[in-house]
Protein backbone atom coordinates (compact mmCIF):
# COMPACT_ATOMS: atom_id res chain seq x y z
CA UNK A 1 0.00 0.00 0.00
CA UNK A 2 0.83 3.44 -0.38
CA UNK A 3 -0.19 6.84 1.38
CA UNK A 4 -3.96 7.36 0.78
CA UNK A 5 -4.38 11.32 0.44
CA UNK A 6 -7.89 12.07 1.94
CA UNK A 7 -10.71 14.59 0.57
CA UNK A 8 -13.34 15.85 2.87
CA UNK A 9 -15.85 17.25 1.30
CA UNK A 10 -19.24 19.22 2.02
CA UNK A 11 -16.80 21.68 3.62
CA UNK A 12 -19.11 25.04 4.61
CA UNK A 13 -17.38 27.11 6.74
CA UNK A 14 -14.38 28.23 7.72
CA UNK A 15 -14.01 27.18 11.49
CA UNK A 16 -14.61 23.48 9.65
CA UNK A 17 -12.20 23.89 7.13
CA UNK A 18 -9.54 24.86 9.43
CA UNK A 19 -9.77 22.03 11.44
CA UNK A 20 -9.97 19.84 8.96
CA UNK A 21 -6.27 21.49 7.69
CA UNK A 22 -4.98 21.35 11.56
CA UNK A 23 -5.63 17.46 11.51
CA UNK A 24 -3.26 16.93 8.47
CA UNK A 25 -6.17 16.70 5.55
CA UNK A 26 -4.93 17.01 2.00
CA UNK A 27 -8.08 18.88 0.30
CA UNK A 28 -11.25 19.98 1.27
CA UNK A 29 -14.35 19.89 -1.30
CA UNK A 30 -16.82 22.51 -1.82
CA UNK A 31 -20.06 21.56 -3.29
CA UNK A 32 -21.92 24.17 -6.09
CA UNK A 33 -24.34 21.42 -7.25
CA UNK A 34 -27.91 21.61 -5.72
CA UNK A 35 -27.18 19.72 -1.95
CA UNK A 36 -27.78 20.10 2.04
CA UNK A 37 -24.34 21.43 1.62
CA UNK A 38 -24.50 23.25 -1.48
CA UNK A 39 -22.33 26.83 -1.05
CA UNK A 40 -22.05 29.75 -2.95
CA UNK A 41 -18.62 31.30 -4.56
CA UNK A 42 -18.35 33.56 -1.83
CA UNK A 43 -19.13 31.73 0.95
CA UNK A 44 -16.24 29.64 -0.40
CA UNK A 45 -13.64 32.61 -1.10
CA UNK A 46 -14.04 33.76 2.12
CA UNK A 47 -12.59 29.67 3.09
CA UNK A 48 -9.81 29.47 0.47
CA UNK A 49 -8.36 33.09 1.35
CA UNK A 50 -7.73 32.17 4.59
CA UNK A 51 -6.47 28.68 3.78
CA UNK A 52 -2.79 27.76 4.41
CA UNK A 53 -0.90 26.85 1.29
CA UNK A 54 -0.22 23.33 0.01
CA UNK A 55 -4.12 22.32 0.55
CA UNK A 56 -6.29 21.21 -2.33
CA UNK A 57 -8.81 22.86 -3.16
CA UNK A 58 -11.82 20.97 -4.78
CA UNK A 59 -14.95 22.28 -6.17
CA UNK A 60 -17.59 19.77 -7.14
CA UNK A 61 -20.02 20.29 -9.86
CA UNK A 62 -22.91 18.50 -11.54
CA UNK A 63 -23.60 19.12 -15.17
CA UNK A 64 -23.05 22.33 -14.67
CA UNK A 65 -22.88 24.83 -17.62
CA UNK A 66 -18.59 25.22 -18.92
CA UNK A 67 -18.53 28.56 -18.69
CA UNK A 68 -19.81 28.92 -15.12
CA UNK A 69 -17.45 26.52 -13.94
CA UNK A 70 -14.51 28.38 -15.27
CA UNK A 71 -15.87 31.55 -13.59
CA UNK A 72 -16.28 30.04 -10.19
CA UNK A 73 -13.03 28.03 -10.29
CA UNK A 74 -11.17 31.15 -10.87
CA UNK A 75 -12.84 33.30 -8.47
CA UNK A 76 -12.87 31.09 -5.77
CA UNK A 77 -8.96 29.63 -6.81
CA UNK A 78 -10.03 25.77 -7.23
CA UNK A 79 -6.97 23.45 -8.34
CA UNK A 80 -8.97 20.75 -9.29
CA UNK A 81 -12.81 20.31 -10.43
CA UNK A 82 -15.04 17.16 -9.66
CA UNK A 83 -17.85 16.37 -11.64
CA UNK A 84 -20.52 13.98 -10.64
CA UNK A 85 -22.98 14.17 -13.72
CA UNK A 86 -23.45 13.29 -17.08
CA UNK A 87 -20.34 15.50 -18.29
CA UNK A 88 -19.08 14.31 -21.71
CA UNK A 89 -14.97 13.27 -22.24
CA UNK A 90 -14.75 16.37 -24.49
CA UNK A 91 -16.58 18.55 -21.70
CA UNK A 92 -13.97 17.46 -19.45
CA UNK A 93 -11.07 18.19 -22.16
CA UNK A 94 -11.89 21.68 -22.19
CA UNK A 95 -11.41 22.02 -18.69
CA UNK A 96 -7.32 21.04 -18.67
CA UNK A 97 -6.34 24.10 -17.18
CA UNK A 98 -7.32 22.35 -13.93
CA UNK A 99 -7.64 18.39 -12.59
CA UNK A 100 -10.42 16.85 -13.03
CA UNK A 101 -11.96 14.42 -10.99
CA UNK A 102 -14.66 12.07 -12.95
CA UNK A 103 -17.06 10.50 -10.56
CA UNK A 104 -19.08 7.06 -11.58
CA UNK A 105 -21.71 6.02 -9.67
CA UNK A 106 -21.66 1.72 -9.34
CA UNK A 107 -24.33 -0.73 -9.34
CA UNK A 108 -23.11 -4.10 -9.45
CA UNK A 109 -20.18 -3.70 -12.12
CA UNK A 110 -17.69 -1.09 -13.19
CA UNK A 111 -17.91 0.90 -16.45
CA UNK A 112 -14.27 0.09 -17.63
CA UNK A 113 -14.86 0.67 -21.14
CA UNK A 114 -16.73 3.59 -20.26
CA UNK A 115 -13.94 5.20 -17.88
CA UNK A 116 -11.35 5.07 -19.93
CA UNK A 117 -12.97 7.81 -22.65
CA UNK A 118 -11.96 9.77 -19.54
CA UNK A 119 -8.57 11.07 -19.95
CA UNK A 120 -9.12 12.77 -16.59
CA UNK A 121 -6.59 12.97 -13.10
CA UNK A 122 -8.48 10.83 -11.81
CA UNK A 123 -11.50 8.65 -11.27
CA UNK A 124 -14.07 8.80 -7.90
CA UNK A 125 -16.37 5.64 -7.57
CA UNK A 126 -19.05 6.12 -5.77
CA UNK A 127 -22.58 4.36 -4.53
CA UNK A 128 -25.58 4.64 -7.05
CA UNK A 129 -28.75 5.47 -5.71
CA UNK A 130 -31.37 6.47 -8.15
CA UNK A 131 -31.84 10.71 -8.57
CA UNK A 132 -28.68 11.53 -6.15
CA UNK A 133 -25.49 12.45 -7.64
CA UNK A 134 -23.65 11.71 -4.96
CA UNK A 135 -23.11 11.58 -1.58
CA UNK A 136 -25.21 8.75 -0.84
CA UNK A 137 -23.79 7.82 2.29
CA UNK A 138 -23.77 4.33 1.08
CA UNK A 139 -21.01 1.67 0.49
CA UNK A 140 -20.75 -0.17 -2.58
CA UNK A 141 -19.06 -3.64 -3.13
CA UNK A 142 -15.17 -2.70 -2.74
CA UNK A 143 -14.05 -5.54 -4.63
CA UNK A 144 -15.90 -3.33 -8.08
CA UNK A 145 -13.30 -0.69 -7.17
CA UNK A 146 -10.31 -2.76 -7.65
CA UNK A 147 -10.86 -3.11 -11.42
CA UNK A 148 -11.17 1.23 -11.62
CA UNK A 149 -7.03 1.22 -10.65
CA UNK A 150 -6.72 -0.64 -14.04
CA UNK A 151 -7.50 2.67 -15.21
CA UNK A 152 -5.90 5.48 -13.52
CA UNK A 153 -6.01 7.19 -9.70
CA UNK A 154 -8.92 5.71 -7.87
CA UNK A 155 -10.38 8.10 -5.47
CA UNK A 156 -13.16 5.99 -3.02
CA UNK A 157 -16.07 7.17 -1.86
CA UNK A 158 -19.38 6.59 -0.70
CA UNK A 159 -20.39 5.65 3.54
CA UNK A 160 -17.02 5.89 4.23
CA UNK A 161 -16.14 6.50 8.02
CA UNK A 162 -14.07 5.95 11.17
CA UNK A 163 -15.32 2.70 11.51
CA UNK A 164 -14.53 0.86 7.99
CA UNK A 165 -12.32 3.65 6.65
CA UNK A 166 -9.22 0.97 7.79
CA UNK A 167 -10.68 -2.00 5.93
CA UNK A 168 -11.95 0.18 2.81
CA UNK A 169 -8.05 0.72 2.22
CA UNK A 170 -6.96 -2.00 2.81
CA UNK A 171 -8.96 -3.62 0.38
CA UNK A 172 -8.52 -1.01 -2.20
CA UNK A 173 -5.66 0.54 -1.79
CA UNK A 174 -7.12 3.96 -3.58
CA UNK A 175 -5.00 6.94 -4.47
CA UNK A 176 -7.32 8.65 -1.86
CA UNK A 177 -11.05 8.74 -0.16
CA UNK A 178 -13.38 11.30 -0.47
CA UNK A 179 -15.54 11.64 3.14
CA UNK A 180 -18.18 13.43 3.91
CA UNK A 181 -21.54 12.61 5.64
CA UNK A 182 -19.36 9.98 7.74
CA UNK A 183 -17.52 12.74 9.85
CA UNK A 184 -20.36 14.83 10.04
CA UNK A 185 -22.79 16.30 13.32
CA UNK A 186 -25.37 16.96 10.27
CA UNK A 187 -25.10 18.01 6.63
CA UNK A 188 -22.15 21.01 6.22
CA UNK A 189 -21.60 20.27 9.99
CA UNK A 190 -18.57 18.68 10.78
CA UNK A 191 -17.91 16.43 13.88
CA UNK A 192 -14.31 17.02 15.08
CA UNK A 193 -13.70 14.10 16.59
CA UNK A 194 -14.79 11.73 14.04
CA UNK A 195 -12.79 13.32 11.85
CA UNK A 196 -9.78 13.35 14.35
CA UNK A 197 -10.78 9.69 14.86
CA UNK A 198 -10.70 9.46 10.80
CA UNK A 199 -7.41 11.13 10.07
CA UNK A 200 -5.77 9.12 12.94
CA UNK A 201 -6.63 5.38 11.36
CA UNK A 202 -5.43 6.56 8.43
CA UNK A 203 -2.38 7.97 8.87
CA UNK A 204 -1.73 5.22 11.43
CA UNK A 205 -1.30 2.50 8.71
CA UNK A 206 1.50 1.02 7.65
CA UNK A 207 2.73 1.81 4.16
CA UNK A 208 5.33 0.40 1.92
CA UNK A 209 8.50 3.07 1.81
Amino acid sequence: MTATRIKVCGITNLADARKAVKLGVDSLGFIFADSPRQVTIKQVRKITEKLPPFINQTGVFVDEDLGQVREIADYCGLDTLQLHGRETPEYCQQLQEWKVIKAFRIREELEIERMTDYKVAGYLLDTYQPGIAGGTGKTFNWDVALEGKKIGPVILAGGLDPANIVTAIKKVDPYGVDINSGVEISPGQKDEQKLKKLVNNIRGMKYEK
